[in-house]
């Protein structure tokens, strides 16, 4: 008997994807949550100009899935979850701040930190996040996905694919161009000229609330 067909059946490329973005979206979600429990107002946690998306997140998610997928020990799960969240945080802010001048998040008054980037507060919360990811959240998003029907998951992935290509690209060249505006650079391009137009400050502010500016 012919074995069924299934849509993104173990650990593929189709899943991996679809989880980063259930990662950025869960992410951005929970970041303007907690930033309404602690102080009382909504604010922009996204990562991306388009879509409430925030990729620091589902990075997280993806590292969680290929490193930690083998792995059955809760107490390793939680070592394994520290350390790959708080790497991903690190290195996230280290590539915000030398690429763009700017940082979403800083550590640095919290006891036990690492450069301020993230701190052993946040990776404990990383590596309840991998118990909880890796036990109950993974298995249930991994069945999910997998009753996609192949056709609509194969043309989902795609359009997703290509909306992220766009947003990722569009949102580095508008930060990068803001950079140089706060330099006192003028526009040199026809592509520096409408980015200016369309992505100014103020627009860019007002969607990367929690960024900023060093020095």
């Amino acid at each position: 008997m012919e074995e069924k067909k299934v849509f993104a059946k173990g650990i593929c490329f189709q899943k991996i994807f679809l989880l980063f973005m259930i990662g950025c979206v869960f992410g951005c979600i929970f970041e303007m949550v907690n930033h309404f429990i602690n102080y009382g107002d909504w604010v922009s946690r996204k990562g991306v100009i388009y879509g409430p998306l925030n990729p620091v997140y589902g990075l997280g998610l993806v590292a969680f899935v290929l490193f930690l997928n083998k792995i059955k020990n809760p107490f390793l799960l939680f070592f394994g979850g520290m350390l790959l969240g708080g790497g991903c945080e690190y290195v996230c802010s280290l590539v915000q701040e030398k690429i763009f001048g700017t940082l979403s998040w800083d550590y640095s008054h919290q006891i036990l930190n690492i450069a301020g980037r993230t701190s052993i507060k946040y990776m404990i919360i990383w590596g309840i996040l991998a118990i909880l990811v890796m036990k109950f959240v993974y298995p249930f998003l991994s069945n999910l996905i997998e009753k996609i029907p192949i056709r609509v998951g194969n043309i989902l992935t795609i359009i997703l694919i290509i909306f992220m290509i766009f947003n990722i690209v569009i949102s580095v060249i508008a930060c990068l161009r803001q950079s140089e505006r706060a330099k006192g650079m003028s526009p040199s391009n026809k592509i520096e000229v409408f980015l200016d137009k369309h992505y100014p400050d103020k627009k860019l502010d007002r969607i990367f609330q929690n960024a900023k500016r060093q020095g």
